[in-house]
C-alpha cells in the first residue's frame, strides 16, 4: 500500500510538472555539475538525450578511425605504444555499448511505468542529443576525429539513469495490476452469519 501512495504522489507532481520545466534531480554529490548544453533537466529527458549524444558518437567509430590512427601515429608521446593508445578507443566502444544499453533499459523502464505515453518526449530529447554531431559532416577530417577523440559522455548520464530505473520500477510495482493478487487469492473466512430474532 505504501509503493501506491507513493507512485500516486510522484504521478500528481508529474501531472503538474512538464518534463523540461521539471526540477533537476541529480545524484548525491552531483548538485554541483553542469547540465549538458541542450539537455533537458528531467531524468527521462536526460537519460534520452545521453542515448542520443552517445549512439551519434558510436555511429561516426568506423568513419574517424582512420584518421584517429594517422594522428595518434604521428602524434606519438613518449614512453607509450601506439597499440597502448588505440586499445584505449576500443576498451571505450565497449564501455560506450554498455551505456547505451543502460539507456535503453532505463528508458524502456520509464516509459512502461508512465501512465502517460512518454515515447514522443524521449524521440525528441534523441534527437537533440544526436544533434551534438549534427555538424560532422561539415569538418575536415581531422577536425572530426580531434573532436571525437575528445569527446566523454556528460557524468550525469549513467547515475541518472540509474536512478531512473530504480524509480520507474517502484512506480511500475504500484502500477501492477497483478500485485498483491496471491495475498487476495486466498478466501476470507466468511463473517458469522446471526441467528434471527424473532
Amino acid at each position: 500500500m505504501p509503493a501506491l501512495l507513493i507512485a500516486l504522489a510522484l504521478m500528481a507532481v508529474d501531472q503538474a510538472a512538464e518534463p523540461a520545466a521539471a526540477t533537476p534531480a541529480t545524484p548525491a554529490g552531483a548538485e554541483e555539475l553542469p547540465w549538458p548544453v541542450g539537455a533537458p533537466h528531467d531524468d527521462y529527458g536526460l537519460v534520452s538525450w545521453c542515448h542520443g549524444a552517445l549512439s551519434g558518437y558510436l555511429e561516426l567509430h568506423d568513419q574517424v578511425m582512420p584518421e584517429v590512427t594517422r594522428i595518434e601515429t604521428t602524434y606519438r608521446p613518449p614512453g607509450r605504444s601506439l597499440a597502448e593508445d588505440l586499445k584505449v578507443y576500443a576498451d571505450m566502444q565497449k564501455q560506450s555499448r554498455k551505456d547505451l544499453k543502460s539507456f535503453e533499459r532505463a528508458i524502456e523502464t520509464a516509459e512502461k511505468a508512465s501512465i502517460r505515453p512518454l515515447g514522443p518526449i524521449g524521440a525528441a530529447a534523441i534527437k537533440k542529443g544526436q544533434a551534438v554531431w549534427a555538424g560532422a559532416p561539415n569538418l575536415t577530417k581531422a577536425r572530426l576525429a580531434q573532436e571525437w577523440m575528445s569527446w566523454s559522455l556528460p557524468v550525469r548520464c549513467a547515475p541518472t539513469a540509474e536512478r531512473l530505473e530504480k524509480n520507474a520500477k517502484l512506480m511500475g510495482a504500484a502500477f501492477d495490476p497483478t500485485a498483491g493478487l496471491e495475498a487476495a487469492a486466498t478466501p476470507e473466512a466468511p463473517p458469522p452469519v446471526e441467528a434471527p430474532t424473532s
